[in-house]
C-alpha cells in the first residue's frame, strides 16, 4: 500500500516561486509514472504535470514553460518546481500515480495573491 505526503504549499505573491515536494511510501515508486494534480476551490481535480518512470515530462497547457517536474527515485519522491505563479494557479496540489491511481494524502495548499 502506497501514501503519499506532499508539502510545501504556501501563500506567495503573484510571479512568485514555490517548491511542492511529495513522498511516496511503499514499493515500486521507481516504475510508476507520477503526476502533480491541482484542485482549485470549487472545481475538479485536474492533471497538472507528469513525469514518467524513465524522467520524461509532460505538463498541462496552462503550466508550460512555468512548472518543472522531477523525481528522485532513491527517495521515493516527486517534486514540482513552480516559478512566475499566477492567481489561478491557486489550489490544493496533490501527487499519486498516472495509472491506477491509489488514495490520496492530504495535499498542499498553494495560494497566490495578486
Amino acid at each position: 500500500q502506497v501514501h503519499f505526503v506532499e508539502s510545501g504549499g504556501g501563500l506567495v505573491q503573484a510571479g512568485g516561486s514555490l517548491r511542492l515536494s511529495c513522498v511516496a511510501s511503499g514499493s515500486a515508486f521507481s516504475i510508476n509514472a507520477m503526476a502533480w494534480y491541482r484542485q482549485a476551490p470549487g472545481k475538479q481535480r485536474d492533471l497538472v504535470a507528469i513525469i514518467g518512470s524513465g524522467g520524461e515530462t509532460d505538463y498541462g497547457d496552462s503550466v508550460k514553460g512555468r512548472f518543472a517536474i522531477s523525481r528522485d527515485n532513491a527517495k521515493n519522491t516527486v517534486y514540482l518546481q513552480m516559478n512566475s505563479l499566477k492567481p489561478e494557479d491557486t489550489g490544493v496540489y496533490y501527487c499519486n500515480k498516472v495509472v491506477g491511481v491509489l488514495p490520496w494524502g492530504q495535499g498542499t495548499r498553494v495560494t497566490v495573491s495578486s
